[in-house]
């Protein structure tokens, strides 16, 4: 199987083989494929990435407002706002206010919300650790080596959106 992943290589193209340009094709593949596995390995995990990746944040970052919410995400406050209400719809964050300024609302993430984040969670680190278990030792080696300079490269990039 290992022959076959790397016949799926992209095509060396002339001015196309720089680092940035195959590690972009890679991620890009990496969440197409993990995207189709999860919806049709666990058809009933339909989170949006938006709502996933706010999740993720309130996990770590609850309560939080609105607007904090939207700087951590790069996005607008008015699209937060409007995953949000989706969100509290589906019963997985609460809106309370802010105990600091009674004019402001702060979002936590309830029970349902936490157990939904960890079997979205649980769902791709199934599907990963199947993907990984597809490699030989050599590749999986490979994988876990590059693991800590691509922490450090997406600690570049969170500090320079900053």
């Amino acid at each position: 199987m290992p022959s076959q992943s790397r016949s799926r290589l992209p095509a060396s193209q002339p001015g196309d083989t720089t680092d940035s340009r195959r590690l972009t094709e890679a991620v890009t593949r990496l969440r197409r494929a993990l995207r189709a596995s999860i919806r049709t390995d666990y058809p009933w995990e339909t989170l949006p990435m938006a709502q996933v990746e706010l999740l993720q944040v309130l996990a770590e970052h609850s309560p939080a407002r609105i607007g904090d919410l939207a700087s951590r995400q790069r996005l607008a406050a008015s699209t937060v706002s409007g995953l949000i209400g989706q969100m509290i719809n589906a019963g997985l964050v609460a809106r309370a206010v802010d105990p600091a300024d009674r004019r402001a609302s702060v979002v936590t993430l309830t029970d349902a919300g936490r157990e939904q984040l960890d079997a979205w969670t649980h769902a791709h680190e199934n599907r990963l650790e199947a993907a990984l278990g597809s490699l030989d030792e050599a590749d999986r080696a490979a994988v876990r080596a590059a693991l800590p300079a691509l922490f450090r490269v997406a600690d570049f990039l969170e500090d320079a959106e900053g």
